[in-house]
């Protein structure tokens, strides 16, 4: 592999994303909303909570985490068409929406929120690479402030959040690994790959691909490491939004009896009971 550092169109280093932003509460009326900027790709997203859930969770007692994707029309440098003039998702859009649900799934424990279902809607406002990965990370912002919404106001019994949840895109372009692919990186890639992982570190999903060549395990596992690095980053970025958040919630639930949490203690930021 070529350890040559490469030039990079925002002049960054192989192992530094792109400046990002969190902010929370973009919309005024989603339970729970957040925009994402890294480089030029923003995604908006907002998290909805409704007293129903899918036929397969009736009579469960369990609740459901679901997400939806879309790409407005100028998002990219030309026009796309509305998938709804379609009359149904594209291929690419559903197995998104799929990967965003699985992600944000994979850190609610679902009977902490009984008959419940939570929509996260990832909307692109402008494409620059990674959108799935930012729809992940700004999504699990969105979901955290609409879960805090519901328990704070007695909603639902139990904090349900049980870990953190981040994605970030890494690739070989002309065989140097490089971290958050943008888009003129990402179109020229040899290998790309989205890593989704929780803040304990736990994978959650490797989608990898060998787009113009194979590539060796040694490769695999120095883009899971660059990939942790970025995420490092990203976890912080999301911490620091929920901030405020976090500190309502474990108000209330130290009001309720339970060991007041540690100022360094990194669960306090999860949730984690």
């Amino acid at each position: 592999m070529n350890n040559q550092a490469a030039k990079r169109p925002l002049d960054r280093a192989v192992d530094e994303l792109r400046p990002v932003s969190l902010t929370l509460s973009p919309l005024d009326f989603a339970e729970g909303s957040a925009l994402i900027e890294c480089g030029k790709t923003r995604v908006l997203a907002a998290a909805t909570i409704e007293r129903r859930v899918p036929r397969f969770r009736q009579d469960s007692g369990h609740g459901w985490v679901t997400a939806e994707y879309s790409m407005l029309p100028r998002a990219t440098h030309t026009r796309s068409q509305r998938e709804s003039a379609n009359g149904k998702v594209s291929g690419r859009t559903s197995e998104i929406q799929r990967l965003i649900g699985r992600s944000l799934r994979a850190v609610v424990d679902m009977s902490k929120l009984p008959d419940r279902t939570i929509t996260v809607d990832c909307d692109v406002i402008q494409a620059d690479g990674g959108t799935r990965t930012a729809s992940i990370t700004a999504g699990y912002v969105a979901m955290v402030q609409a879960l805090a919404k519901v328990y704070l106001e007695g909603d639902i019994a139990e904090w349900p959040l049980i870990d953190s949840i981040a994605a970030v895109s890494v690739g070989l372009v002309d065989d140097v690994a490089l971290l958050d692919l943008e888009y003129v990186e990402d179109s020229a890639a040899q290998v790309d790959l989205n890593v989704v992982s929780t803040g304990a570190g736990a994978l959650v999903e490797i989608q990898g691909t060998g787009e113009r060549r194979g590539f060796a395990r040694s490769e695999l596992d120095q883009l899971l490491d660059l990939g942790e690095i970025g995420l490092d980053v990203l976890r912080a970025a999301q911490a620091e939004s929920l901030a405020p958040v976090f500190a309502t919630v474990e108000q209330k639930r130290n009001s309720s009896g339970r060991p007041k949490a540690q100022p360094k203690d990194v669960k306090a930021l999860w949730g984690r009971p």
